[in-house]
């Protein structure tokens, strides 16, 4: 697979292509992009997905702050997994928001990405009013020789419409094993250990405090979770803590904490990759430090249940990867 950045190393006569922002890669996501393969394969031409760097609404409403299921690198280790042949990065531009729909068809995708054949999402649009469909794009798509195939909605084992919306909503309950079912990989945080205030090796569950590295992504509800912790090559079980930690009451803004088991070496400013497992329990604050200890003692024995099998489906599962360190 092959990133472009730059129109001018673009050298491809014919592509089959889709167009989106892919926030998370989820099921839907790679759903569509199977359909692109299988239609490429047909056609014998090459995949591309042209998606953006930066949130669209963030460069159309100033001080928007989007909330992103994946960092842009993590979007494109993501796609790279999918069998495509291209990644195409474009940059979201007022000019390019300004294009109605036929302008972008025959514009940005057949004039200067030589796009023969378009997947669309069942309800995916674009153009500057988002008024028209697949109707239109499809007439659009025979005045320039273009195919433009609509490809039908995704649903989830359970029924449920898989999006990014959808996913964003179930991780800010907390439901950490539906959000891995829905994206197809367990949810995960990167970031690098900062200093803290030690408060758990006093109570026996040292913690490395995690500084997350992209600002705008969906923090889980505040509570205790299972979750599987990369450091360099090596994988982890442990729990982790997202809070104000009420119980100590040093301020009120939200950490994240990680206790990782069996583990005691000192990774102070190393990067860290958290991948939650299962949530465990809500926040609340304890009458003492005993107190929080000895649910500590509880939360470690109800995550290491949640480690005894991988979850089904998952193209990147840490349980897996635990079971074979064991």
């Amino acid at each position: 697979m092959k990133i472009i950045y730059n129109r001018n190393d673009w050298t491809e006569e014919a592509t089959v292509a889709t167009v989106g922002f892919f926030d998370g890669v989820h099921q839907g996501h790679r759903f569509l992009l199977q359909e692109m393969c299988y239609q490429a394969k047909k056609r014998r031409l090459p995949t591309a997905v042209i998606t953006f760097s930066v949130h669209p609404r963030v460069v159309l409403h100033s001080g928007y702050q989007p909330e992103l299921l994946n960092s842009f690198e993590d979007k494109l280790e993501l796609l790279s997994m999918t069998g495509i042949d291209y990644i195409i990065v474009m940059d979201f531009t007022p000019e390019l928001a300004a294009l109605t729909a036929r302008e972008f068809i025959f514009r940005v995708l057949a004039s200067e990405w030589h796009v023969k054949t378009l997947l669309v999402g069942f309800d995916h649009r674009f153009g500057s009013n988002r008024a028209e469909g697949f109707d239109e794009y499809a007439d659009y798509g025979r005045e320039c020789g273009m195919e433009v195939v609509r490809v039908a909605p995704y649903n989830s084992d359970k029924g449920i419409t898989v999006s990014s919306s959808v996913i964003r909503r179930l991780i800010e309950k907390g439901d950490m094993e539906a959000v891995a079912r829905l994206l197809g990989y367990h949810y995960r945080l990167k970031g690098h250990v900062v200093d803290g205030h030690q408060i758990g090796r006093l109570l026996g569950f040292p913690t490395a405090n995690i500084a997350v590295d992209e600002p705008y992504k969906v923090f889980p509800r505040t509570g205790s979770y299972a979750v599987c912790i990369t450091i360099d090559e090596g994988y982890y079980k442990g729990m982790l803590y997202v809070g104000s930690r009420p119980t100590i009451e040093y301020d009120d803004s939200l950490r994240i904490e990680v206790n990782i088991f069996d583990f005691s070496k000192d990774i102070y400013t190393e990067s860290v990759t958290v991948e939650f497992v299962a949530f465990i329990r809500e926040d609340r604050k304890f009458d003492s430090l005993e107190a929080l200890q000895a649910q500590m003692w509880e939360d470690k024995k109800n995550a290491e249940q949640f480690f005894l099998n991988p979850l089904p489906g998952c193209i990147s599962n840490c349980r897996e990867r635990i079971l074979l360190r064991i």
